[in-house]
Order: C-alpha cells, then sequence, then structure tokens
C-alpha cells in the first residue's frame, strides 16, 4: 500500500485478495481446528478408499468366493454320492428266484421259533467242503442298508457269515465273483462283525461290488444254526417246508486256501448249488 492508505498498482494480474492480519495469534484458533478437521476427514477417506480397493481389486474378496464356490461343489458332490449309495437294496430276485427276497417283511401268526435256530439230525455231503441239512429259521430279518430283509426269503444268495478279526480278503473276493454270476452275496455280520462285513464289502472291485451287499443278522441267527465260528458260507436252496424246517447247504470254517480261486472244488461246488437253487 502507498503512504495514503490506498492499494498500490498491482502488475502481476492476481486479483486483489483482502487479508487481514489479526493482533493476536489465539483468533486463529477456530481457523486451525477446522483445519485439522478437514486433515482428519481426508485421511479416513483415503484409507477407506485404499479398503474398498483393496477389497474390490486384488484383495481377498476374489479369493474368498472361489473358496466358497469349490466347497459348494464338492459339498454337492458328496451328498449326491451318498444320497445314490444309500439307496442300494439286495439284488432284484432273478428268473427262477424267490419273489420274497425283495419283499418287504409281513406280519406272521404263526408263532416264534426258538431264538437258537435248530437243525435236524441228517446232513449230507454234496460236494467238496459242501454239506446239506435242514434247519428251523425263525420270521428273523437281516438289515441291508436300512431295510429288513427276510431271512427265509434270501434263497439263491450266496450268504457269507463274517467272523471277528477276519483276514480273508482274498477268499471274500472270491465269492463276491460266484455270486455275482448268481443271486447275488450278501456279507452278513452280526452286531460285534458288521463293520467288518462292510469293510471288506467297500473294499471290492467296483466291478463286482455292485451285486455284494453288507446285513445286520442282530440275533446271529444264521451262525447258531450252523455253529460258525470262522468263515462260512451259507445257500438257502428252497422255501420251508410244512414242518418249519428249510433246506440249506453251507461250508463252515472255511480256510481261505480252499477259496483260492473260482475254479476250486469249493468254488465250483458252491456255484453249481446257487444255479441248482435259482433254477428250483
Amino acid at each position: 500500500m502507498n503512504p495514503g492508505g490506498e492499494p498500490e498498482r498491482d502488475d502481476t494480474g492476481l486479483p486483489p485478495v483482502d487479508i487481514e492480519i489479526p493482533d493476536d495469534a489465539r483468533e486463529l484458533d477456530r481457523d486451525v481446528q477446522a483445519y485439522l478437521r478437514e486433515l482428519r476427514a481426508e485421511r479416513r477417506r483415503q484409507r477407506r478408499r485404499r479398503l474398498h480397493i483393496g477389497l474390490t481389486r486384488d484383495g481377498v474378496i476374489l479369493p474368498l468366493l472361489a473358496c466358497c464356490l469349490i466347497l459348494a461343489l464338492i459339498t454337492g458332490t458328496l451328498l449326491t454320492v451318498f444320497t445314490a449309495t444309500s439307496d442300494q437294496l439286495v439284488p432284484p430276485p432273478r428268473s427262477g428266484t424267490n419273489t420274497q427276497k425283495s419283499a418287504p417283511p409281513t406280519a406272521t401268526t404263526s408263532p416264534p421259533a426258538s431264538p437258537s435256530a435248530s437243525a435236524s439230525a441228517s446232513a449230507s455231503a454234496v460236494g467238496p467242503g459242501l454239506t446239506r441239512t435242514t434247519v428251523r429259521l425263525p420270521d428273523a430279518h437281516v438289515m441291508v442298508s436300512g431295510r429288513p430283509i427276510l431271512l427265509r426269503g434270501l434263497i439263491g444268495t450266496l450268504l457269507v457269515l463274517i467272523p471277528p478279526r477276519c483276514r480273508c480278503m482274498a477268499a471274500i473276493r472270491t465269492l463276491a465273483s460266484i455270486g455275482a454270476h448268481t443271486g447275488g452275496t450278501l456279507l452278513v455280520g452280526t452286531r460285534g462283525t458288521i463293520a467288518e462285513a462292510q469293510r471288506l464289502q467297500l473294499q471290492l472291485n467296483p466291478r463286482v461290488s455292485t451285486e455284494v451287499f453288507a446285513g445286520l443278522d442282530a440275533q446271529g441267527v444264521l451262525q447258531k444254526a450252523v455253529s460258525a465260528a470262522r468263515l462260512t458260507t451259507v445257500v438257502i436252496t428252497a422255501p420251508p417246508t410244512g414242518s418249519g424246517f428249510q433246506p440249506l447247504a453251507y461250508a463252515s470254517d472255511v480256510p481261505s486256501s480252499d477259496l483260492s480261486s473260482a475254479s476250486s472244488p469249493l468254488s465250483v461246488a458252491l456255484a453249481s448249488t446257487l444255479k441248482a437253487a435259482l433254477k428250483g
């Protein structure tokens, strides 16, 4: 400003600015506080902007979404497999097989037999290691895939009684192959051995495992009928007679060497007995 109090000529071309310089610096406190608030607000906006960019571009959202999608696919696949396998039942009756094999249990008016099946006094050999006899089977059921199947109706099915601590995988493979060509194979376990039967069924070749099932004989009727202590095979050959006895053929306490292959004498005898039961 010139001595007269008038603003001097500004040769810089900038617009005139009215600037007041207070005598006391404390008068600028409000302006300073407002300036600091603006700085803090700007820093908050920058932090939110960086967080938003990190989540939407190269952050954790895309990997998280990918993991969720993979988990959903795996869960859906497992549910589909478990749903499909849980509906498996005993193989449907083939030509000549008694229709009671897959029929649901029906009420009976006959008095229940003794829990321990009683065998007749006569027993005759029908092949190498195979014995024919008649037993009185009570109205018991075998639980297969959660469904009760009448034991008397399993005619022409190869029943394999699984003992505790069964180290018989090779024999089970041979028996599964024999049953696959006839009425199927049922690995029968009691309450103490049903887990062993299910484990053996899962270890079979998928090509034959579709004809092999694990069943629970909760009362141990078959084990008592043929006094099975080790691996035992049973074939119910005909319906029960009027006296309540039912013919069957069995091989009790079978060593694995007797079932080393499908051409062994016991294997051939079992296959022949199964085919005869289906034709009868």
